[in-house]
């Protein structure tokens, strides 16, 4: 078997392999043969059964992204199941208070044929322009209802996916990390009769502190950018998404009326056609994890090197400049992963979404087979160095005289309207507009616009001279896809 083949990954400990996931036709009318029909307009034509487990020894990493690549850029259309008349965006499968007037309304859903419609720039994977903006409403957050009022939405720009599964193993690490210090501070309290207050840091990232009292009650009051259950969320721009997984069941519904079976199927629903389409177990468990599969293994964005001697120069002094003037405190030029092996689902992931305990077998992708993460710099241990420019941290960025950050309207899964995580700068160069709304359209309109924990750095910015200022432009603009 090639070193790009999904492997079985045996365990330390004595006992059954784990097994990798494996593609199987399905009995039914979904399953079909897609050959049988090459002009068939539907997306969702192959069923992909998660527990037929190792009975494809042949199928490479590259296969089971190609499943998921069909599926994220496929237009689905109503046979599929596009649609939900009958179902509104929110997280909770939640029955429509009111009957929907049109199919596509924007604000509320629909607003995407494909997963691409909004990831396409540069690549399929990518980001989107203005045009592809989204909202977060009301409606998607408390599932009250669907509105088309802008008052109750917030307008984002679509961020890229690109390296997306190295940013989801950094935040697994993490979160492991960071909880299994609160552990060790309970237990101290508990040993030694007194309050135990701690530090929180993890590949260099810090969290704030948190104190346990010897029954076990921990004062989280003085955490830093993370939640209070200690898990990091790497995705969204507020940083309130875990996984690619949840992330992906959540925006098919809401952009799509796509319902995947694992939250709107009868297990949680008590109905296989939540949303009144009529058609029924719309996106199964495996093509879920095939649709994974493509965003976990998408290429890390790189640095654009065939570049003339004056860019190339300006780079080099922009890149020192950056670090020089506190950029770097939070967009960190890399963080070090200790495992490769992607496990579908996450270890961490919540009800609604997949869980571990759902499956026999979870599947574990080896993403060091993959020749763009064979490439990736490595440190004196060993461990593969992500240059996502980034700390996977949240972050107040907006105040009173800088706003064009944190203008929102509403919080988001209690996430304060002034508050964003890090940015990951890898892909920067050829990922504009930028900013939150994607409303500013230069490179220096968005450093311009930092506020909050980031006024120092922009202050400093501000204060250097032209040519200084454009060389910090001229790196940045080196850190592209594709590259």
């Amino acid at each position: 078997m090639s070193a790009s083949r999904l492997r079985r990954l045996a365990p330390r400990a004595a006992g059954p392999a784990l097994a990798v996931l494996t593609l199987a036709l399905a009995s039914g009318a979904r399953a079909e043969d897609p050959a049988a029909r090459p002009w068939d307009e539907r997306v969702l034509t192959e069923a992909i059964d998660y527990d037929a487990l190792a009975s494809d020894p042949s199928l490479s990493v590259e296969a089971l992204s190609e499943k998921g690549r069909h599926l994220f850029e496929g237009r689905f259309i109503e046979a599929d199941g596009a649609g939900r008349p009958e179902a509104t965006q929110a997280i909770v499968p939640t029955k429509r208070r009111r009957a929907a007037s049109h199919m596509f309304l924007r604000l509320s859903g629909l607003d995407a044929n494909s997963c691409q419609s909004c990831h396409a720039m540069p690549v399929s994977g990518g980001a989107g322009d203005f045009t592809a903006n989204v909202f977060v409403s009301e409606g998607f957050e408390s599932a009250d209802f669907d509105t088309t009022d802008p008052q109750f939405s917030n307008e984002r720009g679509t961020t890229h996916l690109m390296g997306a599964g190295l940013i989801e193993l950094l935040a697994r690490e993490m979160t492991a990390d960071l909880r299994a210090q609160r552990h060790d501070v309970v237990t101290e309290a508990r040993k030694s009769g007194a309050a135990v207050t701690r530090k929180l840091e993890t590949k260099g990232v810090s969290f704030g502190e948190i104190t346990a009292e010897p029954d076990g009650r921990v004062d989280v009051s003085k955490l830093d950018g993370i939640d209070s259950d200690l898990t990091l969320r790497p995705f969204g721009q507020k940083g309130v998404f875990g996984s690619l997984r949840q992330f992906s069941v959540n925006a098919l519904n809401q952009h799509s009326g796509i319902q995947p079976v694992e939250r709107f199927g009868a297990a949680w629903t008590g109905t296989n056609d939540f949303d009144g389409d009529a058609i029924a177990d719309e996106l199964s468990v495996g093509q879920v994890s095939a649709l994974v599969a493509f965003q976990a293994t998408l290429p890390a964005p790189g640095r654009k090197t065939d570049l003339p001697e004056v860019w190339s120069t300006a780079a080099a002094r922009g890149e020192t400049l950056f670090s020089d003037i506190g950029c770097a405190t939070c967009h960190r030029p890399s963080l070090p992963l200790d495992s490769l092996i992607f496990q579908d689902p996450n270890p961490f992931e919540t009800a609604g979404t997949l869980r571990p305990e759902d499956v026999a077998t979870p599947l574990k992708l080896d993403l060091a087979t993959l020749d763009w993460v064979k490439a990736l710099p490595k440190d004196d241990q060993g461990r593969t160095l992500v240059p996502l420019f980034g700390d996977l941290k949240r972050h107040r960025i907006a105040d009173a005289a800088r706003e064009t950050l944190g203008n929102e309207l509403l919080s988001q899964r209690f996430v304060a309207r002034d508050v964003f995580i890090t940015a990951e700068l890898w892909g920067v160069g050829n990922t504009a507009p930028y900013g939150h709304r994607g409303d500013l359209t230069t490179l220096h309109d968005v450093i311009d616009a930092h506020g909050g924990e980031a006024t120092e750095a922009r202050k400093a910015y501000s204060a250097l001279g032209e040519d200084d200022r454009q060389s910090i432009i001229a790196f940045l603009r080196t850190l592209e896809i594709g590259k």
